[in-house]
């Protein structure tokens, strides 16, 4: 899936971006709240509609200005917007964290912390056997195997 979304157009790496980048309560941003944060922060004055509309795909040619104050607010480097490798990554990176941000998954992980190589391997093959059983999907990325 990130690599759909890195080769994909601004409305995609947006919603993206909206749907794993989330405040505290784990609700997503609101319009509103993404242009007052980028004005507060002093950045280019941008509208909730205007966001709307580049989210939606009515609107895809914001300024370079607009880009840079998006990936402040999002915590991205810029490229994200420019460079498909780097959004690959990038989204690769946004989609752990936001599997993280799940209590059982977070749990799962922190209690794999200081096992050997050996069992983590051996975990890793029993979560796939039951993703596999399961009918999921391979993980979007996958490459510390």
């Amino acid at each position: 899936m990130p690599e759909e979304i890195a080769a994909g157009p601004l409305s995609a790496k947006l919603n993206h971006l909206f749907g794993v980048v989330r405040p505290a309560d784990g609700d997503e941003y609101t319009f509103d709240e993404v242009a007052e944060s980028i004005r507060a922060q002093g950045g280019p004055t941008i509208s909730a509609t205007y966001l709307w509309q580049l989210r939606k795909g009515l609107r895809d040619n914001p300024t370079k200005r607009h880009l840079e104050a998006l990936a402040g607010f999002f915590g991205v480097p810029p490229a994200y917007f420019f460079d498909d490798a780097e959004a690959e990554r990038i989204d690769a990176e946004l989609t752990l964290l936001s599997a993280l941000r799940d209590a059982p998954v977070r749990q799962i992980a922190l209690r794999a912390r200081g096992l050997s190589a050996k069992s983590l391997e051996a975990i890793s093959d029993m979560v796939d056997r039951v993703r596999e059983l399961e009918g999921l999907p391979e993980p979007a990325s996958d490459t510390e195997r």
